[in-house]
């Protein structure tokens, strides 16, 4: 009898173990990504804010859905967004990364991630761009860019040496990143960049993030891809999301090698949303949140995006 209860006692706290390990590796096969919105260039009525689809289409292109994250909330609304979502994307586009709704925004959700980081919480964030060059301010407390003529050209990335054991890059095809080396497949719509120089001689960008991949308009050397060296934060000057689906443009690559990247590349983000655990309230609130409740308007013709959702 008594070897009986040790055996169960063992089968106890051996499940209870499993249990434990099962809970430390727990991915969420539902993540659902934010996306910043930001002001339109000349509002009209319901009309005062977007977000290119490009983005939605991107993160759900590897299996995330997408909230969009409005401009001039409060910041407990902000607060209760940030428990509900599992990740966010900063994009690019013209606002002010100074005094912007989405300059603000983007500090609050950037504020919150390194708290959530520093108890042991999860939560990725992603600069495209402008929301690169937000990243950059919002960690060195400086406006560091310069101007470079880098604004509508595909280059081929110029590789660090610690981009072959970096997050981002170590589970890309040997071929894909020969690729990205060799061939322009990054498409650059900026005429701000922050240079190799400045941003290494900064020390909070030097011992925050490493640099994964540089590039030059022929007379600057700029950074053009960084992931945190602590945190799930990343950015690219770059623009990973129109290979596949921007066409608008002719300097815009849509070879095999390109679109593989923009695959590659929100794979990447979207497996890092799935290691957070936030969730919504209630599936009511979930629903009710989605882009799924907004109707993208086609603005190929007169802009640079094939479609734009719209909001008051």
């Amino acid at each position: 009898m008594k070897l009986i209860w040790v055996w169960l006692f063992s089968l106890f706290f051996q499940n209870i173990f499993c249990a434990v390990l099962s809970e430390g590796h727990k991915t969420n096969d539902s993540p659902i990504i934010g996306v910043l919105a930001q002001e339109v260039y000349s509002p009209t009525p319901g009309k005062n804010t977007y977000i290119a689809a490009s983005y939605v289409k991107y993160l759900e292109s590897a299996g995330a859905r997408v909230v969009p994250v409005m401009i001039n909330r409060t910041e407990e609304e902000y607060t209760k967004l940030f428990r509900s979502i599992n990740g966010i994307l900063f994009p690019g586009g013209g606002a002010s990364i100074l005094s912007s709704g989405y300059a603000k925004t983007a500090g609050i959700f950037y504020k919150l991630a390194l708290e959530a980081k520093s108890k042991g919480d999860y939560f990725p964030v992603w600069g495209t761009c402008l929301g690169f060059e937000q990243l950059t301010l919002l960690t060195s407390g400086k406006l560091l860019l310069s101007h470079t003529n880098t604004s509508g050209v595909a280059l081929p990335l110029i590789f660090t040496k610690e981009s072959k054991d970096s997050r981002l890059f170590k589970e890309f095809p040997e071929d894909l990143i020969t690729s990205l080396a060799n061939e322009p497949l990054t498409e650059n719509s900026h005429q701000w960049s922050i240079t190799t120089e400045t941003f290494t001689a900064n020390e909070k960008l030097k011992q925050f993030y490493q640099i994964l991949s540089t590039n030059t308009d022929g007379q600057t050397e700029f950074v053009s891809t960084v992931e945190a060296y602590d945190f799930p934060i990343y950015g690219t000057q770059w623009h990973p999301e129109k290979n596949a689906f921007e066409w608008t443009r002719t300097y815009i690559p849509h070879s095999i090698s390109a679109v593989k990247t923009t695959f590659y590349m929100a794979q990447f983000f979207v497996n890092e949303a799935r290691k957070s655990l936030h969730r919504f309230p209630s599936q009511k609130e979930e629903q009710k949140a989605l882009i799924y409740n907004y109707q993208p308007t086609y603005t190929g013709k007169k802009s640079s995006f094939e479609q734009v959702y719209y909001f008051d």
